[in-house]
């Protein structure tokens, strides 16, 4: 289960971060508690997150009386207090009218239960999303601890890792302290009108359950959420509840569904600086991962479990939290190598799941 936003550096095989041509038409992010306005009706927040990954955008998007919110940040006080001064400055104390959340991760869902309660408006997001919420907010005693070890232990992870996801819990809770009790569904190719325009819904697979992105045709603009980032590639993990799934090649498949879009789309994502370039950057998405295909392949010289190859496709020193999330996306490049028939797997005396060449 995810329980916070994670991301991987673009690596080429030697460890440098990969470069493709992006055109960013704002080299800064608006200071805390400000905003910028990115193109008609639409504005720019900024948000601080208490991980390595240190912020998430938010966008605000003009709503005839008041403001849609997309996405609203964890749920701690000084990102509430952050709100506070957006309402006094920015908003001159126009209302929220929706909130909008393009997935669950607890950067983006933080504060869609407060802010809902607060302006005594609608949770829209899809019904996956809201029930992995739900999920996520209740997944923190012993029954579901041990389901969530025996996954981490039958793929090579040791006892002393073990400990410390087990000493770290559920963060979920602290970072969502309330999830909204009901909720509008949005699914794919829904039009939603905002502000006179329509936004396109376009839902999505891989990082999360049914990421929601939004395109809004008049202006050119895609809010792609985490989906597509523009200097960092976003988490796609293999998680315990759903251990036969493969989602990278539903990532990978999800990225066609922007191909039809303009090359001068303006790109508004959750983390980095807004850009254009989207085909370029889809481009070297699809190339970061056929290349650690091809590391993962190569690695396996003998079989090894999951655990084992996260040091060839992270080459730096993890803590606990980020060793989750490199776990699982190994098992997932291993997961797609299985599925196309490149890898085989086999259980060991020991429990371990290893793999080998086919």
């Amino acid at each position: 289960m995810v329980t916070e936003p994670a991301a991987t550096h673009d690596l080429e095989p030697d460890g440098t971060l990969a470069s493709v041509s992006l055109e960013h038409p704002w080299v800064e992010p608006p200071a805390p508690g400000a905003v910028v306005d990115v193109a008609p009706g639409i504005a720019w927040l900024r948000m601080p997150l208490p991980f390595q990954l240190n912020h998430i955008n938010l966008w605000l998007l003009e709503d005839g009386r008041g403001v849609t919110v997309v996405d609203t940040g964890v749920g701690l006080d000084d990102t509430r207090a952050l709100w506070e001064r957006v309402f006094a400055g920015p908003l001159r104390g126009r209302p929220i009218t929706r909130v909008l959340a393009t997935h669950f991760h607890p950067d983006h869902m933080g504060n869609a239960g407060w802010l809902t309660e607060r302006w005594r408006t609608d949770l829209w997001c899809t019904q996956a999303e809201w029930l992995y919420a739900q999920y996520a907010r209740r997944a923190g005693d012993a029954a579901d601890a041990e389901p969530r070890a025996a996954h981490y232990r039958r793929h090579g992870c040791a006892e002393a890792a073990l400990a410390l996801m087990a000493r770290r819990g559920n963060p979920y809770p602290t970072l969502v302290p309330t999830v909204a009790p009901a909720y509008r569904r949005i699914r794919d190719a829904d039009a939603l009108a905002i502000g006179g325009r329509r936004w396109e819904v376009l839902t999505v697979l891989g990082h999360a359950p049914e990421h929601a992105c939004l395109w809004c045709r008049e202006l050119g603009v895609l809010i792609s959420g985490d989906q597509v980032l523009p200097k960092i590639t976003t988490n796609v993990s293999v998680w315990p509840e759903e251990p036969h799934a493969n989602p990278l090649r539903l990532y990978l498949d999800s990225l066609e569904r922007f191909r039809p879009m303009p090359p001068e789309t303006l790109v508004l994502p959750s983390h980095g600086l807004p850009f254009r370039g989207l085909h370029a950057r889809l481009g070297s998405l699809r190339d970061h991962h056929d290349a650690r295909l091809a590391e993962a392949l190569d690695a396996l010289v003998e079989p090894l479990s999951a655990a084992d190859l996260v040091p060839t496709l992270f080459r730096r020193e993890l803590d606990d939290h980020q060793l989750v999330f490199a776990l699982g996306e190994s098992l997932a490049h291993l997961r797609l190598l299985e599925s196309d028939g490149r890898v085989a797997r086999a259980v060991g005396k020991d429990g371990v799941h290893r793999f080998r060449k086919a």
